[in-house]
């Protein structure tokens, strides 16, 4: 009898091992080694009091006006990075805010959503006016130039990486050659408090209505 596995075990194996490897590389890039604690099966997460997470920035919105994390003092932030290209998953986030700010009625009046860009060459202010329009009127696109939203990605722990295709040229002057080029990028909402500290964070996915619940709790 042949007892040896078989390459569709082997296969099955290694694909296993390998998203295994990518979640930890995801929590070690967030927690900078330190421990985590799940909140729920699948909706959010609370990292070490020792962790910053969060920080000043400058960017532009998608009005053409230069803001500032402290123009948004007095109101929770609902904080997602990602890409206006981004096949699948900044959409599908941003609908999830949507659903939740909805859901939280007049309770959303006390938070500010924010879209901030890690690709600013082709997420022009011009763009995100009309990409942040598809999904809620108090939807706020982030952009600037390039070093100015690394930096906002750096203090917010966002991991982020272009293709080899995909240009890294400053907003001021974007580059339009790569359309479809992809950047890999984290997948968390994050709440920040009145003063700008960080609440909690909000795994890809998260249902709405309990993103909504909890909310709801840290503004009550």
């Amino acid at each position: 009898m042949n007892l040896r596995p078989s390459s569709f075990l082997i296969g099955a194996m290694l694909a296993t091992l390998l998203a295994i490897a990518t979640t930890a590389f995801v929590v070690w890039r967030m927690s900078d080694r330190a421990p985590v604690a799940i909140v729920g099966p699948v909706t959010s997460i609370k990292v070490a009091t020792n962790v910053s997470i969060g920080g000043p920035f400058n960017l532009i919105d998608h009005t053409g006006r230069a803001v500032a994390d402290t123009d948004f003092r007095g109101k929770l932030m609902l904080v997602f990075f990602g890409y206006g290209a981004c096949p699948d998953i900044c959409s599908a986030e941003l609908q999830n805010i949507a659903v939740a700010l909805d859901l939280l009625g007049a309770k959303a009046e006390a938070i500010q959503p924010l879209f901030i860009t890690v690709d600013p060459a082709r997420d022009t202010v011009e763009f995100l006016a009309g990409y942040v329009a598809n999904f809620h009127p108090r939807l706020r696109g982030l952009t600037g130039q390039k070093a100015q939203t690394d930096a906002a990605a750096a203090a917010y722990r966002v991991f982020h990486a272009g293709t080899d295709a995909h240009s890294h040229a400053d907003a001021t002057a974007p580059d339009h050659t790569h359309k479809d080029a992809r950047v890999n990028h984290s997948a968390f909402v994050y709440l920040m408090s009145r003063d700008g500290a960080y609440l909690t964070m909000f795994r890809a996915g998260a249902d709405p209505q309990t993103m909504a619940r909890m909310i709801a709790s840290y503004i009550e």
